[in-house]
């Protein structure tokens, strides 16, 4: 008996949980779930890492350039595996974006979601549709629908995802 009331109390409080970590997620910037294993939004607070983490984000790819050393001491403390790669807003590489595919293939065969993140997920959104589209096969129309939700990329923008494409084929 006791263990029936026991489930009856989860069973009460499991949606009051998931709609907690789904508040705590509040003020992340253009938050997108991309596909199951990846994930990408704006710049995460403390706050929001930890619940991602809660989420099953174990891996975090950051594509803000700069002294990124305080975010990799974070997730040091949070145990996430992370990777910065220095992506310049007027300068998007296609270095940089075969980083990513590159981070983002070895971080996919491991357990657990991946986080790629910058300031506001316009990178993100860009990379995130590219490597959807060139690795992982999926609907050039969806994947850029997504993107597209997040923001329209301007002309330097335009030119880095015709090059990546160009050169995926």
């Amino acid at each position: 008996m006791k263990y029936i009331n026991f489930l009856l109390i989860i069973a009460l409080f499991l949606p009051t949980f998931s709609h907690a970590k789904e508040a705590s997620l509040v003020g992340l910037k253009n938050y997108q779930v991309n596909t199951p294993s990846m994930i990408s939004s704006g710049l995460p607070t403390k706050l929001h890492f930890a619940t991602l983490k809660g989420m099953g984000v174990t891996h975090v790819i950051d594509l803000i350039p700069g002294d990124r050393s305080e975010e990799d001491h974070l997730m040091d403390e949070l145990a996430l595996h992370y990777h910065n790669i220095q992506v310049e807003w007027k300068n998007p590489t296609v270095d940089n974006f075969n980083e990513y595919a590159s981070k983002m293939n070895e971080f996919t065969q491991e357990k657990g979601k991946v986080l790629t993140h910058c300031r506001l997920n316009w990178r993100g959104a860009v990379f995130t549709y590219l490597y959807r589209v060139t690795h992982l096969n999926e609907d050039e129309v969806i994947a850029k629908a997504d993107m597209l939700t997040i923001w329209q990329p301007d002309e330097t923008w335009q030119k880095f995802i015709n090059k990546v494409l160009q050169q995926a084929q």
